[in-house]
């Protein structure tokens, strides 16, 4: 059974060496003493969300901060090809459960998209708060799946924004149910082309209305292409992760090393 993870910020664990103590604060140090109940001798990993894992043993606990020996320090890689899931705003908290889900599954950035058909609206203080929510709520969702990484909250775009990012992404996919090629063939072709070095794909998922036809022909002339998730029609909430399962695989992100 893997360690309970907690996170540090990031840079606090460069030069932790084996017998080494770290000492965590704050809010991360009270939930590990009140609500995980941590005691001398158990194992743990402390991670700062930039991939850096230290795994230890407890070596004192308080509500006010837990002592943790280092046993040892690694340096996690992000995978070569990179994905980023592009969420449409979606009614219902619909959205956050996205990327809630895809951050588990190891996406790499999420982009709020601020689509033509999307209900729900970011403006002036609203906009704040719900990009730091979006950002809390993929930190808890990487702490319970014990990662390294926290996903990055890019900023809000609109079309006009998300066809720039478009235009700088190796690939970029629409998921929609009007596409001609599976989304498997897609991923293959492409990686079949002799890419090399670090490389992002961008997953695009439109709002509970779906995607406009506007919208589909503005993405693909900056070079997006459309491709077909499956035979049924998902919601807003589950086409992110879907993709992102499938990609994962074909991509070979889930390799065994």
């Amino acid at each position: 059974m893997s360690n309970p993870v907690f996170f540090t910020s990031p840079g606090s664990l460069a030069g932790m060496m084996p017998g080494q103590l770290f000492v965590l604060e704050g809010a991360e140090a009270r939930h590990a003493v009140t609500v995980k109940r941590l005691s001398p001798g158990e194992a743990v990993d402390i991670v700062d969300g930039a991939g850096a894992r230290m795994s230890g043993k407890v070596a004192s606990a308080a509500p006010t901060g837990l002592e943790v020996e280092c046993g040892a320090l690694a340096m996690e890689d992000r995978p070569d090809v990179r994905l980023v899931l592009v969420q449409a705003l979606a009614k219902g908290d619909r959205d956050e459960l996205a990327i809630e889900t895809a951050t588990e599954l190891g996406i790499d950035a999420v982009i709020p998209w601020q689509s033509e058909r999307s209900i729900v609206r970011w403006k002036g203080d609203r906009a704040a708060r719900a990009h730091a929510k979006w950002e809390s709520t993929v930190a808890a969702a990487a702490k319970q799946a014990r990662r390294a990484w926290i996903p990055d909250v890019r900023a809000a775009v609109d079309t006009a924004g998300l066809s720039a990012a478009v235009e700088g992404a190796d690939l970029a996919v629409i998921l929609h149910e009007d596409a001609v090629r599976p989304l498997r063939t897609v991923l293959e072709a492409w990686q079949g082309s002799g890419h090399d070095g670090i490389r992002e794909v961008l997953l695009i998922v439109g709002p509970e209305g779906g995607i406009s036809a506007r919208e589909v022909t503005k993405l693909c002339d900056k070079g997006a292409v459309t491709a077909l998730l499956g035979h049924h029609v998902l919601r807003s909430s589950t086409a992110g992760p879907a993709a992102v399962v499938l990609a994962s695989d074909i991509l070979g992100r889930w390799t065994a090393t």
